[in-house]
């Protein structure tokens, strides 16, 4: 199977091949994956980061692409060499760009597209800050299956501080809580803490705060953590099932 690399800014991820099935991930810009099967007008993947499988639609796509950068900002605005009276284009965080020219503060990373050299990465840099990448999304809508800028989900905040690291880490909570270290105490909380519940995670920013894509507030925001965990198990009626350290 070949190494296909992705030229949608985003694309979603489906459990069936059709439109009315459900969302389950995404795929960026410069993500790498590989077809699986074709059905028509959809192929079955798998993406090489985090082995997740689904289908796309037709999708736009390379073989031949070295990723020399890396998207830091939450949105990267596209600047087009030629004017058009497309909507402005923005790349999401964490995508992957090879750049071919750099000129005046700007890269180009196709024909006539370019990105400013300011809001990118390069592609082995690591940011340890896992607040830096995480604050990025305060105030985006909760999405199930999302990502990105546009919307995102509990497990795939998480999951973005690894993917932008370069290291492996499941898309799924309940994939991500099987391959975990649990933490020894469950009743004091420190600042990388993160918690589990069946279907949702968080992550502690101090002793007293957690950072979640929180679906009953519908976004991504701050809460203090015992009154989290009494409203969870409230509402949903879910304990905490494991603590670990990201």
């Amino acid at each position: 199977m070949t190494n296909l690399y992705s030229l949608d800014l985003i694309k979603n991820i489906y459990k069936k091949p059709n439109f009315s099935s459900e969302i389950t991930s995404q795929i960026i810009y410069g993500e790498r994956y590989k077809i699986l099967k074709k059905n028509k007008d959809w192929v079955k993947i798998k993406t090489s980061f985090d082995n997740y499988t689904g289908f796309i639609n037709k999708n736009k796509h390379t073989k031949f692409f070295k990723p020399t950068h890396k998207c830091y900002k939450l949105k990267t605005r596209v600047f087009h060499k030629k004017k058009t009276k497309k909507k402005q284009e923005f790349l999401p965080f964490n995508s992957r760009i090879e750049i071919k020219k750099n000129k005046g503060g700007f890269a180009e990373f196709e024909k006539g597209k370019y990105v400013k050299i300011n809001d990118l990465k390069k592609i082995n840099f690591k940011e340890k800050n896992f607040f830096k990448i995480l604050n990025r999304f305060i105030g985006c809508r909760y999405l199930w299956g999302g990502k990105t800028f546009k919307g995102i989900d509990c497990s795939a905040l998480i999951q973005m501080f690894y993917f932008f690291n370069n290291r492996f880490f499941p898309r799924d909570t309940r994939d991500q809580i099987k391959v975990v270290h649990k933490k020894k105490s469950l009743k004091s909380f420190n600042r990388g803490d993160i918690i589990y519940w069946k279907g949702h995670v968080a992550v502690c920013i101090d002793k007293q705060k957690l950072i979640h894509a929180y679906g009953p507030r519908k976004k991504v925001l701050i809460m203090n953590i015992k009154n989290t965990i009494k409203r969870i198990e409230d509402t949903a009626h879910l304990k905490v099932k494991k603590i670990s350290k990201i």
